[in-house]
């Protein structure tokens, strides 16, 4: 099963409606001059001819109504169609893609699948499409937008620091001891209600910004950052580094 196949057929018939439709609204202009003008003749037949081409529009709402219908969205999403075809975009559209059914990450972003209810989530959004080149170009966009925002990285390196120290405080830790990224997520934002406004995927590309800029972060007491990598994604935040690689980023050390 693959959505664009249905997409062409509906494109066909559309095309169709979109003539008939056309035609209907030149009918109704040349009615509506016709009785102004007290041609009764030619009203009479225009009508008639509205009145079928009316009726043929009808029979392709019909064959379009049963077009949609006969498409079983849960069957195209449990089948697997739908996350190969997404897949399968992702990497024509050169969209870096992570994971497995029902969820998927697609840097910074999440992808969320609900079979039952034939729902796509994006970051906990809801969003109603069922096509996956549709999808996987918004997320594309999307992500090509955000690259485009400024970003002031001694700004977020300062802020990151304020999180380090106090965490150092807290935990009762030297200055310098390596402290987790995802642990120090909780000291940046503090109340959970705030996570919604700003959460661990936005945190996630805020790194991978701070990371891509490297040594060239100016810290005002003079402490560097350094970073600790590492491949065990339950410990590490996942990130793409300004080539498109993928990187897990576990500590943070200012020393």
């Amino acid at each position: 099963m693959n959505y664009e196949d249905l997409f062409i057929q509906y494109q066909n018939l559309e095309k169709s409606l979109k003539d008939k439709t056309k035609l209907l609204a030149k009918l109704e202009k040349a009615i509506s001059k016709e009785m102004e003008g007290g041609d009764i003749s030619r009203c009479i037949t225009d009508t008639a001819v509205m009145k079928s081409v009316s009726a043929e529009v009808t029979s392709l709402l019909q064959e379009i109504e049963s077009l949609v219908s006969s498409f079983d969205g849960k069957e195209y999403i449990e089948s697997g169609d739908f996350v190969s075809q997404m897949l399968e975009q992702c990497a024509e559209n050169g969209v870096d893609v992570t994971g497995s059914s029902p969820n998927f990450e697609m840097f910074p972003n999440k992808v969320r699948i609900d079979v039952e209810n034939q729902d796509i989530y994006l970051d906990r959004k809801k969003v109603a499409c069922l096509r996956p080149v549709v999808l996987v170009q918004a997320i594309k966009k999307g992500q090509e937008k955000l690259l485009k925002a400024s970003f002031n990285a001694n700004k977020f390196a300062s802020e990151l620091i304020v999180a380090y120290d106090l965490a150092l405080a807290d935990l009762g830790k030297n200055p310098g001891t390596d402290l987790y990224l995802q642990k120090l997520y909780n000291y940046m934002v503090p109340m959970s209600r705030f996570r919604k406004d700003y959460d661990l995927q936005s945190y996630a590309f805020d790194l991978a910004r701070l990371y891509a800029v490297g040594s060239s972060v100016e810290i005002k007491d003079g402490r560097k950052i350094q970073w600790g990598t590492s491949r065990d994604g339950k410990k590490g935040i996942r990130i793409l580094d300004g080539n498109g690689r993928e990187e897990f980023l576990a500590t943070i050390r200012l020393f």
